[in-house]
């Protein structure tokens, strides 16, 4: 059975606190989902009458040339359902994208598996919230349409780390899978499929990646803002690749958790990730980016060279961690009506930042690195900015900043003329510098009204 149409989006994130510690399971990460969102909408694709394709055409109308077509087809000895990039045609590229191939095929796989049905052509459609990517032409915090075109090819837009590939993915597939599946097989309401939601973007996002990271940006895009902690890495280490003998079998049991040696284990604690009323978190790009794969390795070399070391720091991060987390809670659940003293927060704030910068040193990798530690520095003396990070794995993505309501335009005023010094960490210099329009939002994975997207469909 398929739906006429579907549309469903997934948060961004930010993880404010347990940058390189989430990668542990015996530390956790506050993460919060974030305002911006990637949007993903399938309906069935339009033929002529008579004309029967086996074909999926993917657009991300925002970039220049950015559709992908695939063929599908079912591999032998169950081994799942294998998508082919289709080239030549006159308006595809002939770039991958491995991440839409990898969750399409995942999805469709478990199509296949659980309803045993024919799977028919789609068309489907990806937007992305304004803020993903840099668009350096603006200044300031002024609202611009919820979708522009970018007027690039994908593969030149800077991202500016609010985590799309995951949202991406978890988009993606969620709405493949309500399009294919009646709710009978799978409701995305219910708790139940949520968790298979979350348990399949986990493993097509890290096949896509070729590692099995922590899965918070998942998670995040799933539920929302969250204390994570990790699942065991070993859940996802046998499954194999699309076309293996089995697969098909091994993702439904990794899907529905029914291996009872091998649980999902990883923890989502929605109650104890707030932020108090009149407190915003917000994200200011500054338009560079960071390759985040480089940096964990480093970071994860030098734990392995200096346990004691890395595992003193870390276990006191995680004490800061926790204590911001608690101290967030507590002035949400005081009296509203009460204005708030952020000193204590600030203080919490300044602390892990000061062990953030330990750990840059001690593992040579730029995780505050000075051009942020100086804009940080600038915008925590607006009044009203209680403090900022720059949060996961650190460098040059957007930092993140806990700010008061009355503050904005003070800060909108610095930022609109900020300028660094040179970088002495030799990485790239901070380019023009935007207070993004996201903020916190505690809700995940949503169904969107359809005609949101009219003005960007064929």
């Amino acid at each position: 059975m398929t739906r006429s149409e579907v549309a469903l989006s997934a948060p961004g994130k930010v993880l404010l606190a347990g940058g390189y510690l989430v990668l542990d399971r015996e530390h956790t990460g506050l993460v919060f989902g974030l305002d911006a969102r990637i949007h993903v909408h399938v309906q069935k694709l339009p033929t002529s009458p008579g004309v029967v394709l086996s074909e999926i055409i993917v657009r991300s109308p925002q970039f220049k040339d950015a559709e992908w077509r695939y063929g599908y087809t079912e591999s032998e000895e169950h081994g799942g359902i294998r998508v082919i990039q289709l080239k030549g045609h006159s308006t595809s590229t002939q770039s991958r994208n491995k991440f839409v191939e990898t969750a399409l095929a995942y999805a469709l796989s478990y199509v296949s598996a659980i309803s045993g049905e024919k799977i028919g052509s789609s068309s489907i459609t990806i937007v992305a919230d304004t803020d993903y990517y840099s668009h350096p032409d603006e200044t300031g915090s002024t609202k611009t349409a919820r979708f522009i075109n970018f007027h690039v090819p994908i593969t030149e837009a800077h991202k500016t780390g609010l985590g799309s590939s995951a949202a991406l993915v978890t988009a993606f597939t969620a709405a493949v899978l309500a399009y294919y599946l009646d709710k009978d097989r799978l409701d995305l309401e219910s708790d139940a499929g949520r968790r298979r939601l979350h348990n399949i973007a986990q493993a097509a996002h890290c096949a896509a990646q070729g590692k099995v990271g922590s899965g918070f940006d998942v998670a995040a895009a799933v539920y929302g803002s969250c204390i994570y902690r990790r699942f065991s890495p070993s859940i996802l280490e046998g499954l194999g690749e699309v076309g293996s003998p089995q697969f098909s079998a091994r993702l439904q049991g990794v899907v529905d958790d029914s291996d009872a040696s091998n649980k999902w284990d990883m923890q989502i604690d929605k109650s104890n990730a707030l932020i108090p009323q009149g407190l915003r978190l917000l994200m200011c790009d500054v338009d560079c980016g960071s390759e985040t794969v480089g940096l964990v390795k480093k970071v994860l070399a030098w734990r392995k060279d200096k346990p004691n070391e890395a595992s003193l720091l870390w276990a006191t991060l995680q004490k800061g961690n926790e204590d911001l987390a608690k101290e967030l809670k507590r002035l949400a659940q005081a009296n509203s009506a009460q204005l708030h003293d952020y000193r204590n927060l600030r203080d919490i704030i300044l602390t892990i930042r000061s062990l953030i910068r330990e750990m840059s040193t001690k593992a040579d990798v730029p995780i505050e690195p000075t051009v942020q530690t100086g804009l940080l520095d600038a915008c925590s003396k607006v009044s009203g900015v209680v403090g900022g990070v720059v949060p996961g794995a650190g460098g040059f993505d957007a930092i993140a900043l806990l700010v008061e309501d009355q503050a904005l335009p003070e800060l909108q005023d610095l930022l609109s003329t900020y300028t660094s010094t040179a970088n002495a960490d030799g990485g790239p210099a901070i380019g023009k510098v935007r207070l993004l329009s996201v903020k916190q939002d505690f809700q995940g994975l949503q169904s969107e009204a359809t005609d949101i997207y009219k003005d960007w469909m064929r």
